[in-house]
């Protein structure tokens, strides 16, 4: 089953940090976009083969995500 999860980047000074909306303590960076999106892919695997493991719920996409337009 495929699920899809939103990730959060954010512009730091040797790239990028990323991180799950859904998993909010899974966090990872990289150089590059590519990069820190590669290690969060990474990085959710182990989460969701631990999860398992355990036997615990593996947290899913449960959010409405829209834009919200503002004159500044």
């Amino acid at each position: 089953m495929l699920q899809y999860y939103l990730i959060k980047y954010t512009g730091i000074p040797s790239g990028y940090m990323g991180q799950l909306v859904e998993w909010p303590e899974l966090v990872t960076e990289g150089r590059t976009l590519a990069e820190c999106r590669e290690s969060l892919a990474d990085a959710l695997k182990e989460m969701i083969a631990a999860y398992q493991q355990l036997g615990k719920e593996v947290p899913t996409g449960r959010f409405l995500v829209e834009p919200l337009a503002v004159e500044v």
